[in-house]
């Protein structure tokens, strides 16, 4: 055991909620439970006068619960005092991260929100530890490519409307478009969710308007000066070959985003690739600056 985890004292994460919550400002809500169960757990810690931050899924549908990319949709926080009104809370809530595999190729259609994306095909290649296992405990995945991975194609095509949504009253509207269409296969990387793209727009924008859009994006994240915040969040590379996911899942401590490949497409009006790291930007790393979001914003005090 590690020394510095000696005189650290283990709790029941169910049983002992009122007293995990006397002693923490918020909850990091990450478990291996029935969705049901996980509903209910949050709500708990929540009604505890808890905020729960979650990387679970099972509260991304409750309408009333804000799935926020810090550099993308921070706006949907204001939701949080209807959520509190009807769970009776005064400083209570849950927010949501969204799926791990959004946070590949998400990060670079937002943007282009403005020339109208009507159409996206996405293919993403998500690394075995997005599955909770390395190549040591899953050998089977040595040299080897699992063309499904259960609910992953769901979440893919729906989640994402949500980010797009708009707050109305005491809920949250998910957009109706764009129209995603998603395929998901487990590839024999360690770390590292990679998404092939391909979106068609009412308003066709050039190569060169959406490379410049990527290269000066910035969101709330990068406003506030978040300590987890990537300095430059998008990242385009004009490489044929890149981005790699050795080379570039790490890129600003693995909360950056990587793209290439930007081409036009026979079918679609544009293809690209993009890259990001599954367990830093699009887990845990993901929900520390949600957290740190939050807290800059005043939902924590």
């Amino acid at each position: 055991m590690p020394k510095a985890m000696e005189d650290m004292i283990i709790m029941d994460a169910s049983a002992d909620i009122e007293k995990i919550a006397a002693q923490v400002d918020f909850v990091f809500c990450a478990v291996d439970m029935q969705k049901e169960e996980i509903k209910a757990l949050e709500e708990k810690y929540a009604k505890a006068e808890c905020p729960v931050i979650s990387n679970n899924s099972a509260h991304r549908n409750t309408q009333d619960v804000p799935m926020i990319v810090p550099e993308l949709n921070a706006d949907h926080a204001q939701i949080i005092p209807a959520q509190r009104k009807r769970l009776g809370t005064k400083r209570g809530f849950i927010a949501v991260k969204s799926n791990c595999s959004l946070q590949s190729y998400i990060p670079a259609l937002f943007p282009l929100t403005k020339f109208g994306i009507k159409d996206v095909l996405v293919c993403t290649y998500q690394a075995i530890s997005g599955a909770g296992k390395t190549f040591e405990r899953w050998p089977e995945m040595v040299d080897n490519v699992i063309p499904y991975i259960g609910g992953e194609e769901e979440k893919s095509e729906q989640e994402p409307l949500k980010l797009w949504g708009k707050i109305e009253g005491d809920k949250i509207i998910n957009a109706t478009t764009p129209n995603i269409t998603a395929q998901c296969l487990r590839v024999a990387a360690s770390d590292g969710h990679m998404a092939a793209v391909f979106a068609r727009f009412d308003n066709k924008p050039s190569k060169e308007e959406i490379i410049d859009i990527w290269k000066n994006f910035s969101g709330r994240a990068q406003e506030l000066e978040l300590p987890s915040a990537p300095k430059h969040f998008l990242n385009y590379f004009v490489e044929d070959n890149y981005p790699q996911t050795k080379l570039h899942r790490n890129l600003e401590g693995g909360m950056a985003v990587s793209i290439g490949r930007l081409r036009e497409d026979t079918q679609y009006d544009y293809k690209f690739v993009c890259l990001s790291h599954n367990t830093l930007r699009g887990a845990a790393g993901g929900a520390v600056l949600m957290a740190e979001l939050l807290c800059a914003e005043g939902y924590m005090d």
